[in-house]
């Protein structure tokens, strides 16, 4: 058997192989525009689509694409051929700079939230050449950014490429403040930790909400769900470990840093963590891990659901967003070291985050707004939708006695004791970990726990990133005229304790005490993807994004099209699958079940009228309440959705979608959950939670 050592990024167009495929001055050039930011010259980029092209032919591939991230929240490609006819009939395999620097997709059928008019159909694709291209399938994938004929971002890509530019030129103002002069570039880091559901292909496939939306739009709660909490951690059943073997092969070959995996919470419920790496490359190996996961699944006769809440009454799957700062000489801005209550650096990078956490909560929760989302965020079992950071004890006395001007006492670490004489005794940490906060420092970095499992990681870092760089900013504005550095520098993180430190939460998110007092302390609670979305477009974020050249004002407000309208679509699609299946499935079971009731209750009275018919009877008139109930909320329902076609504009859709649709959607689903509790399971149309939950 091979070794993962060998076949580890074999699929990759890495550093390595470009060392032993490339002349060493196409090599420097290269590395210049990948380290520096430099234009690529034609003919540095010929010889570096030869060599790709030669490496991919030799493991087999006959196209190459431009890889890209729309906004519809998945990848996107359009595969061209190597060949070029020759002069005798026959073919080459060629591939071109130009091939690989520029690709033209059509853009008009992409998300452009007004951008372009439909007739106006070019775009562009722009090689990314901080990601390496890597085979999929056969196929020479070339990440790229993807943008309009007039110069718009159309995808996740170029605004992350974009806000990590920002937050590096602004780190590397502080940093230089405290003498790091060899620190030439500052990244952000990234692990995204991705939760995921697998069910039986064949169940999967009776389902109409599953197939059209990829949630249980009905369903009844199973006798047994994740009360015992004997999933977690549990033993991996064989089919799954066998899909995991497979889906870590595959990854590793593509250079994905897969490293840990196990049971989640609840029945079917898995989780799949990888090493950090770079945020842009981060999010690129994040949409190929969905798309495998997808993918790999069916050869094993599953589906992966990647919905935030696919079943009502269990746990939904998260995304955890892991963020961190590095510069290139390998310092982790965000190590507190061993007293980080000296650490000045740390504490100032530390502040900025908090500051701009508290001043661009808004700008958060909108980075995680999904219909599917907002069934999860709140749910008690995932953060609130109020946006806070959790420190820990010990970094909240640090800031307390810096703010109050005391002095802090370190504490010396405790040893962990298990009471067993054979284990080893360990330094224990000097906090726990909270699993209801939102955003969580861990050590030496954020975890930011609101995403829902199937959104992108971009969003979520363009925020961030550009948050902090602002703050970065206005802190060096400040101490770079300072004209005492030490004492502006001790003023200015005690002046940020102060003032935010309303952001700061270190108890139980779930407790519903906490939403009252973050009302208090004048916390936003988003609790809907309408009420968070607005704020994307308001004031102070457009000249946020617009200063530091992340987004233009024009840019913005698509996406916040993009974003209502696809909310607004999704639940449609919802509503009319909840018609479809009441109407062609859960009525006609209903009504063939009270049927066959009614003629053994006939039936008995025929032969006696004495015998007891107290279940047929009594369960026929409660069928027939709560189908008159689900028949009436169908129609209800139907009339919603018409009325939604007759209104006009992003903002009264979604909201229109929100307090006229969705309502009406829990009612029917309520009824229909109960008749499922009533109905024989042969007559019942489709697989249950039971069904679902247990059968892998």
């Amino acid at each position: 058997m091979e070794s993962v050592e060998k076949y580890f990024g074999s699929m990759v167009f890495d550093d390595k192989v470009m060392q032993k495929r490339l002349a060493p001055d196409v090599y420097a050039a290269l590395k210049r525009t990948i380290q520096d930011g430099r234009s690529l010259n034609l003919s540095v980029a010929n010889a570096v689509a030869a060599a790709m092209k030669d490496w991919a032919v030799e493991l087999g591939a006959t196209h190459f694409t431009h890889w890209f991230q729309p906004m519809t929240g998945i990848t996107a490609e359009k595969h061209d051929s190597f060949i070029t006819p020759d002069n005798n009939g026959g073919v080459i395999m060629e591939f071109s700079g130009k091939e690989l620097v520029r690709g033209e997709p059509d853009a008009s059928s992409f998300p452009s939230g007004g951008l372009r008019a439909t007739f106006e159909a070019r775009g562009y694709t722009a090689w990314d050449a901080t990601s390496y291209a890597f085979i999929k399938d056969g196929v020479l994938c070339i990440p790229t950014a993807f943008c309009s004929f007039s110069g718009d971002a159309l995808d996740q890509k170029t605004p992350l490429l974009r806000s990590m530019e920002a937050i590096n030129r602004q780190a590397l103002r502080v940093l230089k403040l405290f003498g790091n002069e060899n620190v030439t570039s500052v990244k952000t880091t990234v692990g995204p930790e991705q939760e995921y559901f697998l069910v039986d292909k064949d169940l999967f496939n009776q389902r109409k909400d599953l197939l059209y939306t990829g949630r249980t739009l009905f369903g009844a709660k199973p006798p047994k769900g994740q009360e015992m909490e004997d999933h977690y951690f549990g033993v991996l059943k064989p089919r799954v470990q066998a899909f995991m073997k497979d889906l870590d092969e595959e990854l590793w070959r593509l250079g994905v840093l897969a490293k840990t995996e196990h049971n989640e919470a609840a029945p079917a419920q898995h989780e799949l963590a990888p090493i950090f790496t770079t945020a842009n490359i981060a999010a690129d190996h994040n949409q190929l891990t969905m798309e495998i996961m997808q993918r790999l699944a069916k050869q094993h006769n599953l589906v992966c659901l990647l919905h935030e809440k696919p079943f009502k009454g269990v746990n939904g799957s998260g995304k955890h967003n892991n963020w961190s700062i590095t510069t290139n000489t390998g310092v982790n801005l965000l190590e507190p070291g061993e007293t980080p209550y000296e650490n000045a650096q740390f504490l100032l990078f530390l502040c900025a985050v908090i500051k701009a956490v508290d001043e661009y909560q808004d700008l958060l929760r909108v980075s995680v707004a999904t219909a599917g989302n907002d069934h999860r965020l709140g749910a008690h079992e995932a953060p609130p939708a109020v946006v806070s950071i959790f420190l820990g004890s010990e970094l909240t006395e640090i800031l307390e006695a810096i703010e109050k001007d005391e002095p802090y006492g370190a504490k010396e670490k405790e040893l962990l004791r298990v009471g067993v004489h054979t284990m080893p005794k360990f330094p224990k940490d000097t906090t726990d970990r909270n699993r209801t906060s939102p955003f969580a420092f861990t050590g030496n970095k954020f975890e930011f726990r609101m995403l829902g499992s199937a959104s992108s990681v971009s969003a979520p870092n363009v925020m961030l990133n550009t948050a902090v760089a602002e703050i970065l900013k206005r802190f060096a504005d400040e101490l770079e005229n300072a004209t005492d550095f030490e004492t502006a520098l001790h003023e200015l993180i005690k002046r940020v304790i102060r003032e935010h430190k309303r952001i700061i939460f270190n108890g139980n998110g779930y407790d519903d005490k906490w939403l009252a007092e973050a009302e208090k302390r004048g916390l936003l609670n988003l609790k809907t993807t309408p009420d968070a979305l607005p704020y994307l477009v308001k004031e102070k974020n457009v000249a946020l994004f617009t200063e530091h050249r992340v987004f233009t004002e024009r840019e913005l407000k698509s996406r916040y099209e993009i974003l209502m309208e696809s909310y607004c679509k999704l639940i449609n699609i919802e509503g009319r699958t909840m018609v479809d299946m009441a109407r062609k499935d859960i009525l006609p079971a209903v009504s063939e079940y009270a049927q066959t009731l009614c003629n053994t209750l006939l039936s008995k009275k025929a032969v006696c009228e004495t015998l007891d018919c107290a279940y047929e009877q009594e369960t026929v008139e409660r069928l027939s309440v709560l189908s008159g109930k689900a028949h009436k909320h169908v129609k209800v329902l139907e009339k919603a959705l018409a009325g939604a076609s007759k209104l006009d504009g992003a903002t009264e859709l979604g909201f229109y979608y929100k307090n006229k649709v969705l309502p009406v959607m829990e009612k029917l689903r309520a009824a229909a959950d109960e008749l499922e509790t009533l109905v024989a399971s042969d007559y019942w149309r489709f697989p249950t939670y039971g069904d679902l939950l247990f059968g892998v």
